[in-house]
């Protein structure tokens, strides 16, 4: 009853875009944190799995134990997924998407106004010509 009234905080487009692609990366770089702990304890499971329980012993591709490739196998997939968050996202964010879209727009309107000009050059519209007939003027009333 007595209570003031609260004003609505407007968050505008730019600032509302501002946030969302902070909460994207935000949860990019929570996505890769995750998996890099399951990347550690995955390798030392495979580890105890091989060297403990003597699992897969006999199998050694290149003469290095199965485990070493499964990891470094793994290594390498967790490095494409750390250099696509910090990496090229770091680049290739909001801003150069804008970019782009403006780029490809400028590109797409010098086309079409090119084309523009050549239907003009290659089917001229005729020239209107003025009619000599000049309309009379109203009667003066008096």
């Amino acid at each position: 009853m007595f209570s003031k009234k609260q004003e609505s905080k407007k968050i505008d487009h730019e600032q509302r875009e501002l946030i969302e692609y902070a909460q994207l990366r935000v949860k990019k770089k929570k996505n890769l944190f995750r998996h890099f702990i399951i990347f550690l304890a995955g390798a030392v499971l495979l580890i105890i799995i091989n060297l403990i329980l003597d699992f897969g012993k006999d199998f050694r591709p290149f003469n290095v134990d199965w485990f070493v490739w499964a990891i470094l196998i793994w290594f390498f997939i967790f490095l494409v997924h750390f250099l696509n968050v910090f990496l090229v996202n770091s680049f290739m964010d909001k801003k150069w998407e804008h970019e782009q879209i403006d780029k490809l727009v400028a590109k797409q309107n010098a086309r079409i106004e090119e084309l523009r000009q050549q239907v003009e050059r290659e089917n001229p519209l005729p020239e209107q010509k003025t009619s000599p007939f000049i309309p009379p003027k109203p009667p003066l009333n008096s």
